[in-house]
């Protein structure tokens, strides 16, 4: 019986998985179990940061688990706190919560804010989160009832109540929705998962002025959007406006499971020991591997390089759009771009794959790029020639 005859009788049918059984992976490459090479724009869905396999990733592994797996968080571990340090010497924030995902990492998120909102106004009432149609948060709970596509809601109501959708990019929406009773606004600064749309700076910078009128927390999903991906180290940078919460996780370990919820020091102190846990975040494994993928984004100078092979990937779909006319909008920042395409995308993504190229679609008419941060020139010339050949196949 092959890989995937197995699967489909033994794993629980929650994902509707391509015809590949994938075995090794180094850099931006990927084969499979018969020997073929694939080019992976996908990358986890901009998990693997620094591409696969990454030496220094990989030797930091190693020796951590000739040490210490797992010792729970009712003690202290030095990969832990010195990553927790490096977190708050990238970006504003204080304090650092580490967990397993993004989810887990959205769920804290909004557990901290309800519990800063009451602790600060002394209202029982105050505990509203304002989250955007379109958003993706997650699949736990709290998460999913904050994702705003009511296809993800199906069949799992009653929902958490307390939270209010607005459209997204919507200032006079956000004017109306937030009130006294708001404990959050959580917003992603692109919309990945919904398409690839990024926030404009006028619906962030009114997402921060009204959390601060009205005492509550700005929270930002940052887990696609975070760790260099939008060619900074946090996509927020692009719009000048300072969440009082983060949330991250996909790039933050370069593929090993982990996610971080960063906060004001303010914020974070409204959380008293037993309020909230996670027995196998910031574990030691995990933390080193994160640590050694935030040194080699520094050492290879990866976020400034997300950028600036972002604008040339981005340059190279538009030019394509226009020879084929299969491409109507390229949209996003740095590596993390959408095109929208006048044909179906997942058609398109099939006859990538027959190519030799791993891309995901996100909409029925929007294909999602996000590759590696290591992800070279010629690589995304490669990429693009099997894009552009596929195109012609798809009516």
């Amino acid at each position: 019986m092959s890989c995937i005859e197995l699967a489909e009788k033994k794993l629980m049918p929650t994902y509707a998985r391509l015809p590949v059984v994938l075995v090794k992976g180094e850099g931006v490459r990927v084969w499979d179990a018969e020997g073929k090479e694939y080019l992976d724009f996908v990358a986890g869905i901009a998990v693997n940061s620094v591409g696969h396999c990454h030496p220094k990733v990989v030797a930091a592994v190693k020796e951590q688990a000739g040490k210490l797996w797992h010792c729970s968080n009712l003690f202290y571990t030095w990969p832990q706190v010195k990553l927790a340090q490096r977190l708050t010497e990238l970006t504003p924030y204080q304090r650092v919560f580490f967990c397993n995902s993004g989810a887990e990492a959205v769920e804290g998120a909004l557990k901290l804010a309800r519990k800063y909102a009451r602790s600060t106004s002394g209202r029982e009432d105050k505990y509203e989160i304002v989250v955007a149609r379109n958003s993706f948060h997650g699949r736990t709970y709290g998460a999913l009832t904050a994702t705003g596509q009511p296809r993800y809601h199906q069949g799992f109501e009653p929902l958490l109540p307390g939270f209010r959708y607005i459209p997204y990019n919507s200032p006079e929406a956000l004017e109306e929705a937030v009130g006294e009773r708001t404990a959050a606004i959580l917003l992603e600064p692109i919309q990945g998962e919904g398409g690839v749309i990024p926030a404009t700076p006028e619906f962030l910078r009114a997402a921060r002025e009204l959390a601060s009128r009205h005492g509550a927390c700005l929270i930002f999903d940052e887990v696609q959007t975070g760790v260099g991906r939008t060619g900074r180290f946090l996509a927020q940078e692009h719009y000048g406006v300072e969440a009082d919460v983060v949330c991250l996780a996909k790039g933050l370990g370069g593929g090993f499971p982990i996610g971080a919820i960063l906060a004001k020091e303010e914020v974070a102190l409204a959380f008293s020991p037993g309020d909230h846990a996670s027995t196998f975040g910031g574990n030691p494994l995990a933390t080193s591997a994160s640590l050694a993928v935030l040194e080699v984004l520094e050492e290879e100078g990866l976020v400034h390089r997300a950028q600036e092979v972002g604008e040339y990937l981005k340059k190279r779909l538009e030019e394509i759009g226009k020879d084929t006319g299969k491409l109507q909008e390229v949209r996003g920042l740095g590596l993390l771009l959408g095109a929208v395409t006048a044909v179906p995308a997942r058609a398109v993504v099939t006859e990538c794959l027959k190519r030799g190229l791993l891309l995901n679609a996100v909409k029925e008419q929007v294909l999602r790029f996000a590759p590696p941060l290591i992800v070279g020139k010629e690589e995304i010339d490669r990429a693009l020639e099997i894009l552009r050949e596929a195109l012609v196949c798809v009516e």
